[in-house]
This record gives C-alpha cells, structure tokens and sequence, in this order.
C-alpha cells in the first residue's frame, strides 16, 4: 500500500511570499493571472486473457503561470517547482502582457463547499488486494457464461493535489480522487465473435468498486450486452424516428451541444449557437444544465482550475437559451460573470471553458409510452466513439446497444447502427422527453484542443422526431 505526504508546495518548494511577489512582479497590469502548483499520481491495472497485462504507477508534479490581457495569453509551466523556476516562468507570461494597464479582474468568491472526499483511492487497497479482485471478476465473468473467451478488467485510479496562487493573494487547495472499474468480455458462439463493455467510477474510493456487489453487477451488465449483440441483425439505413435510452446516451447531448455551449466557442461566433442568446433552440421543454457540484461525481469540481467555485449553470430552459458555460477570460471579455468551468488537463495546460456534468432534466412521458410511439425507427441505450463538428452541430455516432422499433414494438437488436445529424436540428424536433433522467455510470472523459478532463453526461429517454440511422440491412 503506498502513501506519501501532502502535496504542500509552499511548505517544502518554495516560500509563498517570493511566489506571490514573483506572480505579482511578471502580471501587473494583467487582466488576470494565477499561479497552478499541482501534484497527481495515478495507477492502472489492466487484467486481460487472465493474466496481468499492465501494472503502472505515475507521479507527476508541476506549475503553470499564466498571464492574460485582451485575447492575448502568457503561460509557462515546469516540473521544476523552485522560485528560480517561477521567477523565469513569470518573465514569459510579461512577453504576452507587456506594458498593460488593466485592472485585474474581480476576486472569486470563497467557498468551503467539498464535492467529493479527499481520501486517496490509490492506498485504499494493497496490490495483491487489487490483484485478487481483477482474477475474481476474470472467474465469475467466464461462470456465468460458458462462452465467455476473453474478459479484459481494468482498475484505475488516480489523486490530484492543486493549489492555486491568484496576484491579490488569494490562495485555493483542491484534493480530487478519482476511482473507475472497467469490464470488457466477448462471447463466442458458433463462428460469431461479440463484445460487451461497461463501467462505473466517480471521484470516490477505489475500495467502493472492490466489494463483490458491486463489480459483479458490472460484470453481469458487460455480459447482458454482448449477448444482446450476439442475437443482433444487420441495422436498417434511413431517416427514422429514433428513441435514446436514458443516462450514457447523454454523451450525444454533450458532444453535439454541450461544446457549442461553452464561452469560447460563442465569443469567437464559431458555434453554430452564437448570437441566439434568448431565442429558441429546442423544443419545448428540454432543459439542458451542467452542474459540477453533484457529489462524488466524474464531472464534478469543487473549484475549477481558476479557483472559481463550481456551479450549477442552465444553459437551456424550456427550449431557450439561457446561458454559456464560462471561464474567467471569456466571461470578462463577453461582460458576463465565470460559470466555475475554466478546467485544464493539468498545469501544463492553460484553462479553457469546460463541461463539467451536462444533462437533460426530466419530463414527464413514461419512457414505455415513448417507444410506443415510434411507427418505424429505433431505440438506442448505449453509444461508442463518435465524431462532431463544433460550428455546425453536426455529429456521427455509432450505437454499442440498439433495437428496430415497428410499430410501437420493441424487436430484435440491430448492429452497425449510426446516427447522423446535427445538434440544433436534433434538439427542435426531440418529440417526447420521458421522466427517467439519469446520470452516466462514471465514466466520461472530453477531449478539446488536445487537452482532456473528465465529465458526467445524463438524460432521460427521449422521441427524435427523425435521425438519418446508418446501417448495412439492404
């Protein structure tokens, strides 16, 4: 079991008066500035064809200094936290400011508010404890199913240690652990191959994913969908009704609206909902929020990597926008207040307007009722990869778990079914909004600008009126 000390830069690397002063002396007439002092360590575990394919452990610890005036931003980062390192991180971000005369932008507020615990998933459990678990999920996958041949098993975690040093003085300390069980199987059956996958995690424990209730529910779910894709026909082509299944389906949500709805995008009018501030964008009653207070959540921060503290931010009501997601630099220069969104990957990277947790409310159509509706489409409850195109909404995705759906009857599972379309279109014409929100099972991670945090994705079942479906039936 490891365990190492607290990540106290200040403490043991550098005196927090000389960053102060160095932070102070390469920003004055900053629109803003901060100094990110982070300390991450992260273990993978990977248990494949019931062997231990991969055991690693990683440390990595850093800062970044940033400077910002106008557009124009300043950042240095380093391995090296020292105050001599500081000093000529400091004399960039000065190169992008240069003689500026601006007046740094307001405090953020304070807060006490913890989303999450800050105990270490990573010393939660021995190795050998770790190890015994991922051979236990191995047995009780290829138990239950004697067509199981692979099962692949993988225990993450990961601690993050920030702190964050602003020019008035203001000082922010963030623990965030983060904990996540993944199951893949594949079952074979005469000459067809199929797979199954499925996970859950949060910023919890890893000692809350190793009790047997739990993995062994992963384990039966990854099952449950390989087998559904082993009795699976080709999917129809066309233009369809299509119903999505509640909860991981979100990931459609976020990545053909939710990246349109973040504060660069729109301050830059390359979002295909720039300038619609007040207006329709969907039907009515869809409500979209992101919220990163939820606790223990995948998504959810306690401050974001400004040191803003997270919030809850409506960005559609009742099918009008209402709002963006905002970091500290585009609110300023959109006249707008910080959402609690600006995130970064880590302190190589400067922040940028982020999701946190992006879902549907609920509405109040029995999900059954909704299928019910559909004369010729399908359903669709779980999702892979996909790919969307920021300023125009529009997105390709491929179903992992799908039915045809004639007349109102739900029959047999489809496979190679994608759905294509736009985002702006997809929200004007959602039908039926069913009563069943939930959450993502912890899991997501975003990818924007080469950098990647993770997020929580959620809605309820939901009637589009017509997806294009791509598939191979003739």
């Amino acid at each position: 079991m490891i365990r190492e000390q607290e990540f106290r830069p200040f403490d043991t690397n550098v005196d927090r008066d000389v960053a102060l002063r160095h932070l102070r002396d390469s920003t004055t007439g900053a629109d803003d500035a901060e100094l990110f002092l982070e300390h991450v360590r992260s273990e993978n575990l990977v248990f494949d064809d019931q062997r231990l394919k991969t055991a690693s452990y990683n440390v990595a610890e850093g800062f970044g200094l940033r400077g910002v005036r106008d557009e124009a931003v300043g950042y240095a980062h380093s391995t090296d936290v020292t105050e001599r390192s500081i000093a000529e991180a400091g004399k960039i971000a000065r190169l992008a400011i240069g003689d500026g005369k601006s007046v740094l932008a307001p405090v953020p507020p304070a807060t006490n508010r913890k989303v999450y615990t800050d105990a270490d998933p990573i010393a939660a459990a021995d190795f050998p404890e770790k190890l015994r678990v991922l051979r236990e999920i191995d047995a009780y996958a290829r138990g239950l199913d004697r067509r199981v041949i692979q099962v692949s098993a993988t225990l993450a975690a990961s601690y993050q240690q920030v702190e964050i040093l602003r020019p008035e003085g203001g000082h922010v300390r963030d623990v965030r652990p983060m904990a996540r069980l993944n199951v893949s199987v594949i079952i074979e059956e005469g000459d067809r191959r199929e797979t199954g996958s499925t996970g859950t995690g949060g910023r919890i424990e890893l000692s809350g994913l190793l009790g047997s209730e739990k993995w062994q529910s992963v384990v039966q779910e990854a099952i449950r969908i390989a087998r559904v894709n082993l009795g699976s026909v080709p999917a129809p082509a066309g233009v369809m009704e299509v119903a999505l299944g509640s909860g991981w389906p979100g990931i459609l949500l976020h990545e053909a609206v939710g990246h349109g709805l973040e504060g660069d995008f729109n301050r830059k009018e390359t979002s295909v909902f720039s300038g619609l501030m007040g207006k329709p964008v969907a039907a009515p009653g869809v409500t979209v929020i992101d919220d990163g207070t939820i606790l223990d959540r995948r998504g959810s921060i306690s401050v974001d990597d400004e040191g803003t503290p997270s919030g809850r931010t409506v960005l559609i009501e009742d099918g009008i926008l209402v709002g963006y997601l905002q970091d500290r630099q585009n609110a300023r220069l959109m006249g707008v207040e910080p959402t609690g969104n600006g995130r970064r990957q880590g302190y190589g990277h400067a922040p940028m307007p982020r999701m946190t947790n992006t879902f549907m409310k609920s509405g109040n159509a029995e999900p059954s009722e909704i299928v019910s509706e559909i004369s010729d489409g399908i359903y669709a409850v779980g999702f892979g990869g996909g790919q969307v195109d920021i300023t125009n909404g529009k997105f390709v995705f491929s179903c992992t778990e799908a039915y045809r759906v004639k007349g109102g009857k739900v029959g047999e599972p489809v496979k190679g079914a994608t759905l294509i379309g736009d985002g702006a279109t997809a929200l004007r014409t959602i039908r039926a909004i069913g009563n069943d929100m939930k959450l993502d099972p912890g899991i997501g991670t975003c990818g924007k600008a080469g950098q990647w945090v993770p997020v929580g994705v959620g809605q309820p079942t939901v009637l589009i009126e017509g997806l294009t479906v791509g598939g191979s039936a003739l």
